[in-house]
């Protein structure tokens, strides 16, 4: 059967509406083209792309040297399952590892799939390396975190949205405050059986919470203490979108692995998703050191997707476009001129109380309460005026276009927004 022909976005809406599952809450759009920052609707309006599907979209739109890498790699072999060899996953494995600076690892397809995956790991390391008892680990998480939805995610998650209704939900967790050293040392002090601390460098989904500049390196260095995994979820903030090649990294502007992340606040597991593909196809995958990863053996993980041919070559080219196009200094330099810009117009607004963030990864905060429609509101003008973004936490925007963007076009948006917000001034 051929899928029926969309001529009206709200055509599209309503067969979605009737058939499909109703889990999410999108801005009434309906896309059907992308190329670079911008993206095209079934009517042919344009629009910038300020949420780069929450940072998969690091390198832009159909980016020609990942979409050819994935033509040419389909067209010869999509997938094997793990049961057999592929000729593409071994130099994918080799050449991740060597860009990031770890021993090995381990390819999945989701980001959810990959935290559950670093879960695991951090849980048997702790049994078989550690020496915590069997099914007494625990693993160290902070409050408004977001790393996925699946059921053991939700279970140490606070948003009700999330959680209400699905338990009953998995045991192993401790909450602790964001940002708060202080925190994570008492609570790693509070029991003998913690494997892990799982952060993430900035909090996306929260509203684009920054910490302070020294909170990764103070938490890995009390993690280091006690012999505790330090595990970073870069699933948002990795591959160059907060300025450096990790945000953990801090304001390192090199374009790969280098000495000053070994000393800075290197994690013990890394996890990465979403623009490890360009958003161009599902890959996720964990990596650390031998002595972490090889607790791992034949038979006790794995995915019949995760590692697939098709996933490698665009892993590949995704990471060659980072390196290639310099997308580490573009997101630091027009992430800096973002938000001097906005702040400009903050201190005259009565609407915006402040913009946050590092490189492209920014989010203003609506001078609303949270259970009002402000932001909303404003999202539905920004797109009349020709910009996409979505709010987040009741009256929080975050903004997060496309690394490949230029510094006019950039200038341009920040017209579209500021002209927006002054219709909204009180």
């Amino acid at each position: 059967m051929p899928l029926p022909k969309i001529s009206t976005s709200q055509e599209a809406i309503q067969l979605e509406d009737q058939h499909g599952a109703h889990n999410y809450h999108p801005l009434p759009v309906v896309l059907s083209r992308g190329e670079g920052v911008h993206v095209w609707d079934v009517e042919g309006n344009k629009y910038y792309d300020f949420l780069s599907a929450y940072s998969a979209v690091n390198q832009g739109h159909c980016h020609p040297k990942i979409v050819d890498a994935l033509h040419e790699q389909v067209s010869k072999l999509a997938l094997t399952s793990r049961a057999f060899h592929n000729d593409v996953l071994g130099g994918y494995e080799q050449y991740a590892t060597e860009y990031f600076g770890f021993d090995k690892l381990l390819p999945m397809n989701t980001g959810a799939e990959a935290v559950e995956t670093a879960i695991k790991i951090a849980r048997k390391w702790a049994y078989e390396k550690k020496g915590v008892k069997e099914a007494e680990a625990q693993i160290i998480v902070c409050e408004n975190n977001f790393h996925g939805r699946t059921t053991t995610i939700i279970s140490f998650s606070n948003d009700e949205d999330a959680r209400k209704n699905f338990g009953p939900y998995t045991p192993g967790f401790i909450k602790i405050a964001y940002d708060d050293p202080e925190a994570l040392e008492a609570a790693i002090k509070s029991s003998p059986n913690i494997a892990g601390f799982l952060v993430e460098p900035i909090q996306g989904e929260a509203g684009v919470y920054t910490p302070a500049d020294d909170y990764m390196m103070k938490a890995k260095e009390i993690c280091n203490r006690h012999n505790v995994l330090f595990m970073a979820d870069e699933i948002q903030t990795g591959i160059a979108r907060t300025g450096s090649l990790l945000a953990v990294c801090g304001h390192c502007t090199c374009e790969n692995h280098c000495e000053r992340q070994e000393t800075y606040s290197r994690p013990d597991i890394l996890i990465l998703g979403k623009a490890l593909s360009g958003g161009n196809y599902p890959v996720s995958a964990v990596l650390a050191d031998d002595e972490i990863m090889n607790v791992i053996q034949p038979g006790q993980h794995g995915s019949t997707f995760g590692g697939n041919p098709v996933a490698a070559a665009v892993a590949v080219a995704a990471l060659d476009v980072v390196k290639d196009e310099h997308l580490i200094q573009n997101a630091r330099k027009l992430g800096n001129l973002f938000r001097r810009l906005l702040d400009d117009y903050i201190r005259e607004s009565s609407i915006v109380n402040l913009v946050r963030g590092r490189g492209l990864l920014n989010a203003i905060v609506i001078n609303d309460s949270a259970e009002s429609s402000t932001a909303w509101d404003i999202c539905m003008a920004l797109k009349e005026n020709g910009l996409l973004a979505k709010p987040t936490h009741g009256n929080i925007i975050r903004f997060a276009p496309p690394l490949v963007m230029t510094e006019e076009q950039l200038r341009d948006c920040v017209n579209i927004i500021t002209d927006t917000l002054k219709k909204f001034e009180k």
